[in-house]
């Protein structure tokens, strides 16, 4: 509920500070007093746009805060998603700053015009007689009918299913559009990835090929010099074998004559050995040497086939085509595992379809069995309202399309008039019996749901004697379930008010300023007589007012 607002520097409002209380609150003040201004106050704090021209001093800045009970309202969840801190009691800020610049304030921290907008249509329902074209948008008339029917958790799991339906169906879609961009590249990263598995890809190919081609492409020169490094090392006259074997007897000898000459005597040892092993590898190298065309033929082909494939992929080393070789397979692989994936979401779509149609259903048959019931208060209620002829026709009928209340088409139908066919209601209502319908239905649900606080701005208009009474005695129900607030001209209403306040202008240092005063309960006798018998107060028309306040 509204528990209190501070306007400053708005309008005609210099400084003003109001609480409210619980049930009707009931405002009332002479035509031109302020009542839209503070209204208009009102609308500001809520997130309507800043305007300029509302300032009343253009060089100070109008702050309206507004202090509300939430508990009644379950916003936990909504503080929590947009990063809030939760109170029992919300405070809510706005400020105009003379050079144009708007800011809003929950609790203190910073929001967004359509965060502020979001909170307050849960906390705060304004009326008036060009507000209730609402109430012909099918949206709200089932909401009426979800009210009486008790489809609350229905409707919650129905959306929740819906919510799920959509997630399923918006991810099939986009791996739909995966797999068809997946499959018009198929066939080539296939084509790619057979040509790189033929070519027997390995780490450090490149430079065993390139060695094989040389030693294969230089057999004759590889033997020739072979054969003079065993002679130079086994020729009967100048291999160097040869004389290391007369050496190693010299140091022989030599080794007998002291520890300095046996150290020589074992590295020329030493010597010889690795020489004649070398003797032996030379001449193992030279006999294992063949010329072999066939071979040299595949090295080259495997060689052309690798430069190649390097050049095709603008790759350096063939470790570069091995980590393309291998996204390669993923993205082939990939195409077949999206084919699986969305065979597997066509079975969560389908199955979370038949849930979601079971709660359609569902609602469907709550909401055709609780029509009559709604029907019946409606007419009921507009009878007090001096609308005795007043009747409606609704119908139901199951639509192809899942929306956000369902899978259902209603047509809302009505006639003031006996004996005059039913038409649309948009077009067959006028303003004020869209008035009376609106406060019927409101009155209606509050018997069955938490509302937000509502504003009910001049909606008895044009509406006086008794239907002016049974306005007020449904204002003044509705009132037990919850906080309304009522701008009225009617005493009869403002006489029901558990509070009434008045607004009214005052002149002060020869400037004009809207004010607003709780009533006490003699004030509220005089005011409900000048609103009945004008300022020049009567007997009768105090003793009126007090009657009506008893």
């Amino acid at each position: 509920m509204l528990a209190s607002i501070s306007i400053k520097n708005y309008a005609l409002i210099n400084d003003l500070q109001i609480d409210f209380g619980r049930g009707l609150n009931t405002i009332t003040g002479e035509t031109g007093a302020g009542k839209s201004i503070l209204l208009g106050g009102l609308s500001m704090v809520l997130g309507k746009r800043a305007d300029m021209s509302a300032l009343r001093d253009k060089t100070r800045k109008c702050i309206i805060e507004a202090q509300f009970e939430i508990q009644a309202y379950e916003l936990k969840s909504f503080f929590e998603k947009n990063d809030l801190d939760y109170h029992p009691t919300a405070w809510i800020r706005r400020e105009i700053h003379p050079n144009g610049r708007s800011r809003a304030f929950i609790n203190d921290t910073p929001v967004t015009l359509d965060i502020l907008n979001k909170l307050s249509s849960k906390l705060i329902d304004v009326h008036s007689q060009h507000a209730t074209i609402e109430f012909t948008e099918e949206a709200v008339q089932l909401k009426v009918i979800d009210a009486l029917a008790g489809n609350q958790n229905l409707i919650r799991s129905y959306l929740q299913t819906l919510e799920r339906f959509k997630e399923l169906s918006a991810k099939r879609s986009e791996l739909v559009e995966q797999m068809q961009e997946a499959m018009r590249e198929l066939d080539y990263n296939q084509f790619l990835l057979q040509e790189l598995d033929e070519a027997q890809l390995e780490a450090g190919m490149q430079q065993s090929l390139e060695e094989q081609q040389s030693a294969l492409s230089n057999v004759e020169n590889i033997q020739a010099e072979l054969a003079t490094a065993h002679q130079l090392l086994h020729d009967e006259t100048i291999g160097i074998v040869g004389h290391l074997a007369q050496l190693r007897q010299i140091t022989s000898h030599l080794s007998s004559y002291g520890s300095e000459y046996e150290s020589v005597n074992d590295r020329i040892q030493s010597v010889h050995i690795e020489i004649d092993d070398l003797a032996g590898e030379f001449q193992s190298l030279q006999e294992g040497l063949t010329s072999d065309p066939e071979k040299l033929e595949t090295v080259n082909s495997r060689l052309q086939q690798l430069y190649s494939l390097l050049k095709k992929h603008n790759a350096q080393q063939v470790e570069s085509l091995l980590e393309i070789r291998e996204n390669l397979a993923v993205k082939v692989d990939t195409s077949e595992q999206l084919e699986s994936r969305i065979e597997e979401l066509d079975g969560q779509i389908s199955e979370t379809e038949d849930s979601l149609l079971e709660f359609a259903n569902d609602l469907y048959a709550k909401r055709k069995a609780v029509i009559p019931r709604l029907i019946s208060k409606l007419e009921e209620q507009l009878e007090k309202l001096g609308m005795p002829n007043a009747s409606f026709a609704l119908s139901l009928e199951p639509s192809t399309d899942y929306k956000r209340n369902g899978k259902d088409n209603l047509s809302f139908r009505f006639t003031a008039n006996k004996g005059s066919e039913h038409g649309e209601l948009k077009k067959v209502a006028s303003g004020g019996e869209l008035s009376r319908i609106m406060l019927s239905i409101k009155s209606i649900l509050a018997e069955y749901e938490t509302l937000p606080t509502l504003v009910f701005d001049e909606i008895d208009t044009g509406v006086s004697g008794d239907i002016s009474n049974a306005m007020a005695k449904i204002m003044k129900g509705m009132s037990t379930h919850m906080q309304l607030f009522s701008i009225t001209h009617l005493p009869q209403v403002a006489s029901k008010g558990d509070l009434h306040y008045k607004v009214y202008k005052e002149d002060v240092n020869d400037v004009t300023q809207t004010r607003i005063k709780l009533l006490s309960e003699d004030e509220r006798i005089v005011e409900l007589a000048e609103m009945l018998g004008g300022k020049s107060l009567s007997d009768s028309a105090l003793a009126h007012a007090r009657e009506l306040l008893n």
